[in-house]
């Protein structure tokens, strides 16, 4: 019986309830030690399994129930928690999609199949197999003991927690309120004391006189455990209102238990506690290489401290366990852990207990260690492997292979979405190979060579960390100094090749960063030196250096080549930090060239890949560069479902600077609705340095409100190097000229118009020439640049620029007394500004229309489309499945469970007013 826990009891149940009606949710149970977190699991367990025994769910199926406890010596055991969990239900894994498959069985060790890179498959993976066992029927999954799972095991859990949606499953999670164990995006049910009441009242069901209860329940503070345990104890220790924390004081009465029994008992304990997953075979294999045995733990279970069954050891509590590894002096705790690692049969299980073995430097420790990192890397289990790799570091005796673990374990940490832990990794990386190379320099160790390889890549982590923290510059700076020293005597005159093999990809990522971070001296530096240390040309880097110098004509030919020649770094194992540079860059490269269909095809393309092999941690950045394309195009809810689903990724997996950058896409959508206040919210919350895209919007939103000095000053002078070529460097010159010329002061405009047309040149681009077009009318006040201009649109491309041309041609002509002709265009630009609900650009062109002429003008809002009924997810759905992918594709696509799609499509068909696929396959979406 539980006690003081009905209002607990009453959520839990709503919640089993729920997923008994085929909805799903999830709950983290949070409290101290002893609060009654497993009792309350353990009941909602049994509430499920009467269900099971009877009373169904309703509809006949039974509830089935996977339950996971976390071990504390496990934590660092990758993915030892979802073994546990899945290991029962592994026949499933034949009906998820191939990549997830293979994904559960490395982790489970039951295939031979090679994992992806993407550390969030296996999240997905859970996702999908929760969803295919709730098919059967509801499905509970209980998580004991959450602050010890070990971090893969969490992250996979959660990330799938957070998409349950429609499949019938409840997820229920437990975990202690001072281990730092976080569940963003679950709802906490925190467990309170008992009252005195409550207390009371467990104790007289234990039968302990009321006269006794106050005593009892003081020192308890109502901790359940607490008042069992003192009870239990009263009678064996004086009772004293100790200043100790409720559980450092069960933790001592468990003690003390404990050191009442026999030496022997005491000590097949601690193997117990030391193994700590309840293994018994190997167990028993330590245990007689110290000289005891199962008999031994005869009187621990008779005490009711620990359980033996169904071929597994099991204490109590994990308090209980604690205290008995903890009352034990050190060497016996090495020698138990030196008994298991000799009787472990899995390498995994054998290092972890050589590492509590080791007291110092130990080369067989540490290689042993490395090879467990090797293969919690290979199952993406990345903050596992990265511990692993800097525990083997601080255990080798050779100091060059103390830099390389020391720099992978870095590069680890960074991949798990921990770049704080990263960053110390790879300072301490840097450190040690800068003192290694004065050693060498100065010839103060002998016998040690040179390994540029490990600098290039502690400089290569180095930079990713600093850029994915936002000190962008010093990720390029890094690198350049990397390069300069290793080739420190190389000048404009030094032999070709001087520089070591790894310099031209260091300088070729530095030209990246440099770029990324708008630091034009980088990219030159980078560039001069691939010319002179390294004798090598390089179209990319050569391309953005010509672009630093502001030369349009000759830059953006250059990154054609680049995007035409460059080599595949898009397969599923080009994982590294150089190879995510480049991809980067390249996805932005097709709007730095105007070419917005490639631009579009390059970002689809990429968004598939990413999708089709679950490469769930890549696919923000290229949501983000598809939402561009979408918006540019004038489709607006596209832009915002993609932009909405790489939101949430980033904040699933960590990215929290991703967040940050997929503000400029909004910003730009409500500038041209004419939304100031959620512009200038989004401009508040971006950071200095990465306020180019967002100040753009400003400008325009100025423009469109008709404050033209705000438009005119915001950006002047204009940002330096590669900021001036961001997807929105053109429109926003073309809005600063525009500005300039309605103020009266056209001079103003003349260097916004060089850099306008020269790059509207260079791109070749016909929307780009119209716009450049548009500004050269707007400066001379002739009407055959319009004429050219509204051509050049036809060929297609950003309608809203093609509206804006329009409109100022219409004014023209209206101006010139040619009213006709104005209406014609006026009317043209009104219909594009009103389906794109560009409110302050419909105001505008709807007063020039009635300024020429036209009667019964109103600027309107167009008649709804369907498609502004459905939210982000919904048409995303729609669209895949209008497109003929079946639910499962699609929910693998969108990260998704199958369940889930055909809830969203449930709820969409209404909307659309239509009644099946076949139907929704005739409309038109636009």
């Amino acid at each position: 019986m539980l006690y003081g826990r009905a209002a607990e009891q009453e959520r839990l149940a709503r919640l089993l309830a729920e997923a008994c009606a085929g909805r799903s949710g999830a709950l983290l149970l949070r409290g101290e030690a002893g609060i009654g977190k497993t009792a309350l699991l353990d009941w909602l367990a049994g509430t499920a399994a009467a269900q099971a025994h009877g009373e169904t769910t309703g509809d006949g199926r039974e509830v089935r129930v996977l339950r996971v406890t976390g071990v504390e010596p496990e934590a660092d055991l990758a993915f030892g928690g979802l073994v546990q969990l899945l290991w029962p239900v592994q026949d499933r894994l034949n009906a998820l999609p191939a990549p997830q498959a293979a994904a559960l069985r490395a982790i489970l060790g039951t295939g031979r199949e090679q994992r992806g890179p993407d550390r969030f498959l296996t999240g997905l993976a859970v996702l999908t197999v929760l969803a295919e066992l709730a098919e059967d029927g509801p499905l509970l999954c209980l998580v004991d003991d959450a602050q010890w799972l070990d971090r893969a095991t969490a992250e996979a859990l959660l990330f799938a927690a957070r998409r349950l949606a429609a499949e019938g499953v409840a997820m229920v999670l437990a975990g202690r309120d001072d281990d730092g164990f976080t569940a963003p995006g679950i709802p906490e049910l925190p467990l309170p004391r008992l009252d005195f009441e409550d207390s009371s009242r467990l104790l007289a069901d234990r039968g302990r006189a009321p006269a006794l209860h106050s005593q009892i329940i003081t020192e308890s503070a109502g901790n359940p455990l607490a008042l069992i345990e003192f009870d239990a104890a009263r009678s064996d220790q004086p009772h004293q209102h100790a200043p100790l924390p409720v559980a450092d004081r069960v933790s001592s009465a468990f003690r003390a238990r404990i050191g009442g029994l026999p030496e022997r008992t005491r000590l097949m304990m601690l193997i117990a506690a030391a193994e700590g997953r309840g293994d018994l075979p190997l167990l028993l294999r330590a245990s007689e290489l110290l000289g005891v045995d199962l008999g031994d733990l005869a009187e621990a279970e008779r005490t009711g401290l620990m359980y033996v069954m169904d071929g597994a050891v099991t204490f109590r509590h994990p308090l209980i366990a604690s205290a008995t590894y903890q009352d034990a002096v050190l060497a016996r705790r090495i020698a138990v852990h030196r008994a298991l690692a000799e009787a472990a049969t899995d390498p995994d299980c054998r290092a972890r207990h050589l590492l509590a073995v080791a007291t110092g430097p130990d080369q067989e420790a540490a290689l042993e260690l490395a090879a467990a990192a090797g293969r919690a890397r290979g199952r993406t289990a990345y903050a596992a492997a990265s511990g692993l790799f800097g525990q083997a570091a601080r255990l080798t005796t050779d100091p060059r292979q103390r830099a390389s673990w020391l720099a992978e374990a870095a590069a680890l940490a960074l991949a798990a979405g921990h770049a704080a832990q990263a960053d110390r990794l790879a300072e301490e990386a840097g450190e040690l190979a800068d003192g290694l190379a004065g050693e060498l320099a100065d010839g103060s160790v002998d016998g040690l060579v040179d390994d540029p390889a490990t600098g290039a890549r502690v400089a290569s982590v180095r930079a990713a960390v600093a850029f994915e923290l936002g000190d962008r510059n010093e990720a390029a700076h890094g690198l350049l100094a990397r390069v300069g020293n290793a080739a420190p005597n190389a000048t404009p005159n030094s032999a070709p090749n001087s520089a070591p093999p790894e310099a031209s990809g260091l300088l070729r990522t530095a030209a990246v960063y440099g770029w990324l971070a708008g630091d034009a001296d980088a990219v030159r530096t980078a560039a001069a030196r691939l010319a002179t240390a390294v004798g090598a040309t390089d179209p990319l880097v050569e391309g953005l250096e010509r672009l630093c110098e502001d030369d349009a004509e000759h830059g953006l030919p250059l990154l054609t080549r680049f995007l035409e020649g460059r080599p595949d770094t898009t397969g599923p194992r080009d994982a590294d930090e150089a190879a995510q540079a480049i991809r980067m860059l390249a996805l932005t490269c097709g709007l730095l060239l105007g070419d917005d269909e490639a631009a579009h095809a390059l970002a689809s393309a990429e968004v598939r890949r990413c999708r089709s092999q679950a490469l769930i941690g890549q696919l923000p950045y290229a949501l983000d560069v598809l939402a561009q394309t979408h918006l540019l195009a004038g489709h607006h809810r596209d832009a915002e479902a993609a932009v909405t689903e790489a939101e949430e990724i980033a904040r699933d997996t960590g990215m929290r600077r991703r967040l940050v950058r997929l503000g400029a896409v909004r910003a730009r959508m409500a500038a041209i609705e004419g939304d100031a206040r959620r512009v200038r919210e989004l401009a508040d919350s971006t950071p200095p340095a990465l306020r180019t895209d967002v100040d753009c919007a400003l400008v325009l939103l100025d423009l469109g409100l008709g404050d033209f000095g705000s438009a005119l000053s915001r950006l002047d002078p204009p940002p330096p190097g590669p900021d001036r070529y961001t997807w929105l460097s053109l429109s926003t010159a073309a809005d600063q000229i525009e500005a300039a010329v309605r103020l009266g002061q056209p001079e103003r405009a003349e260097e916004a118009l060089r850099h306008c047309e020269s790059w509207a040149r260079a791109t070749k681009a016909p929307w780009a020439q119209a716009v450049a077009l548009r500004c050269r009318a707007l400066i001379d006040d002739r009407p055959e640049p319009y004429a050219q201009a509204l051509h050049l649109h036809e060929k297609g491309g950003r309608p809203f620029e093609r509206a804006r041309t329009e409109l100022l041609y219409g004014e023209w002509l209206r101006r010139a007394r040619r009213p006709n002709e104005a209406r014609e265009v006026l009317r043209s630009a009104l219909a594009t500004f009103e389906r794109l609900r560009a409110e302050p650009w419909v105001r505008r062109a709807a007063a020039e229309l009635r300024a020429a002429g036209e009667r019964r003008v109103a600027a309107r809002v167009p008649a709804e489309n369907p498609i502004d009924r459905l939210t982000p997810q919904e048409l995303q759905v729609v669209r895949l499945a209008r497109g003929g992918s079946s639910s499962r594709e699609i929910a693998a696509q969108l990260f998704l469970s199958r369940r889930t799609v055909e809830h969203h499509l449930y709820k969409a068909y209404p909307k659309l007013g239509v009644g099946s696929r076949r139907e929704l396959a005739r409309l038109d979406l636009g």
